[in-house]
């Protein structure tokens, strides 16, 4: 394995929304029927197959209500799936968008200014290998870079 990985929601969070837990802002979350129009889902990080349901939900992927604790909407296979394996390879998934926002955050889960950065997806390893080797940065979040809405997590390995 290299010097980064690729971190996909946990097992445990997928399972509790897929039971009923509320979401972020406290509302259930909503459930759909794929079309088939690339829906990902955050936990096995592939695409909801058409015809299958999926959920809707508010996602605050951070341990804790504080000032930076952004909050977005994410899609989530209804049904029991794998979770995505930890690797350095950025999964398929987010290989046909053209780039994401590679931003850092530190130990107390805020944002690490100036760290951010629109990044063509044939540089996001790379730019989050850069940003890992900061002391300051204790891990990454990758994001849509039109809307903003969570992708992955990206660790030290």
């Amino acid at each position: 394995m290299g010097l980064i990985k690729f971190v996909a929601m946990p097992s445990g969070e997928a399972r509790a929304y897929r039971s009923g837990a509320p979401d972020a802002y406290g509302m259930i979350p909503e459930r759909r029927i794929s079309d088939g129009g690339g829906l990902p889902c955050r936990h096995c990080l592939r695409y909801v197959p058409a015809g299958k349901p999926y959920l809707i939900l508010a996602y605050r992927p951070f341990p804790a209500l504080q000032p930076y604790a952004e909050t977005g909407p994410i899609f989530l296979c209804a049904e029991e799936c794998e979770r995505a394996p930890e690797s350095d390879v950025m999964p398929e998934i987010f290989r046909s968008t053209p780039d994401y926002i590679v931003r850092g955050y530190g130990h107390d889960d805020r944002i690490v200014y100036g760290t951010g950065a629109v990044t063509p997806k044939q540089d996001v390893c790379t730019r989050a290998h850069e940003l890992l080797q900061r002391d300051d940065i204790a891990y990454l979040h990758m994001r849509s870079s039109r809307n903003n809405c969570y992708q992955a997590r990206i660790e030290r390995a």
